[in-house]
């Protein structure tokens, strides 16, 4: 096998949970698999991965030539393309990971338009609670909300967002309508348990003048549906993306309270590796997504 072709197929290792996976995508043998990988590793003289019954992890040495690896897969395919004149159409699979609510709403149904007007690409979703903090891992592009917090990625703004507080009209007509922050220690505050932070602090300002308070109330989930429902039905305060309420600030079945109020920005972006240029077919679904959820979103 040639350098390239060890690229190639660590690349798939890399992002393959099992031996089993990579086997699965090559069309060949798990015991080819383990064979090939065996090879490169005596190759190379280093143990790239660590090997168990259920599932693969990378080395210190194995996260460095993987990284390489998608950098120079996606250089070779994109040259191939070129010269072979297949330039003119994406293809490809594109793997996009995005919180639940976002991800189902929005994210899923345009990544299904950009397939139909490019049949060669391939779409692998995955929606999870869990933040995309790290690199290295086997995606191509994530969608998260808010600040990015890893140096070792880079984004691009999507859409603009904030995070807004909101409750019913039923729940405020009985316990009346906060008028400051202080108030909201009066209240019972809806917590949604997001990313990895404190999700108790709720935020306040705006660039250079943040501010947090700790809120506290009895009903916290890891769910944005479940405490936006929880809101409606009048069983306190919720801190929202505005993404996700202004239909129903806009129906007058929740209000926004502390309008007046500033929170941070709390930015869609996708999110990716900051490798020196990401493959073609990752920049025109980014593209397609920033100039489509807009208009989703107004």
């Amino acid at each position: 096998m040639s350098t390239s072709d060890d690229v190639a197929f660590f690349e798939v290792v890399a992002r393959s949970p099992s031996l089993t996976e990579v086997g699965r995508e090559m069309g060949i043998s798990v015991s080819a698999v383990s064979k090939r990988l065996a090879h490169l590793e005596k190759r190379l003289g280093v143990r790239l991965v660590q090997r168990s019954t259920r599932r693969l992890t990378l080395t210190m040495e194995g996260e460095r030539y993987a990284a390489g690896a998608a950098v120079i897969a996606a250089q070779l395919a994109e040259l191939e393309e070129s010269v072979t004149g297949n330039y003119s159409q994406l293809r490809g699979r594109i793997r996009i990971h995005s919180s639940v609510g976002l991800g189902r709403a929005h994210i899923a149904p345009l990544l299904a338009e950009f397939v139909e007007q490019n049949p060669l690409v391939q779409v692998d979703v995955e929606l999870s609670a869990k933040p995309f903090a790290t690199a290295g891992t086997p995606f191509d592009i994530a969608i998260r909300v808010g600040a990015l917090q890893d140096s070792r990625l880079t984004g691009r703004r999507l859409h603009p967002n904030r995070r807004v507080i909101c409750a019913s009209p039923q729940y405020l007509l009985r316990h009346g309508t906060p008028e400051s922050i202080s108030d909201l220690d009066h209240h019972n505050c809806i917590v949604l348990r997001q990313d990895e932070g404190d999700f108790a602090l709720w935020r306040f300002g705006g660039e250079g003048n943040e501010m947090s308070i700790r809120v506290a109330g009895n009903m916290i989930s890891n769910d944005g549906d479940i405490t936006t429902q929880w809101c409606l039905d009048g069983r306190g305060l919720l801190m929202r993306s505005l993404w996700h309420v202004r239909p129903m600030l806009d129906a007058g079945t929740l209000v926004q309270v502390l309008p007046d109020i500033e929170t941070p920005p709390a930015d869609i972006h996708a999110v990716y590796s900051a490798t020196p240029e990401p493959p073609r077919r990752v920049r025109a679904a980014v593209d397609y997504l920033q100039d489509r959820l807009g208009d989703r979103l107004r």
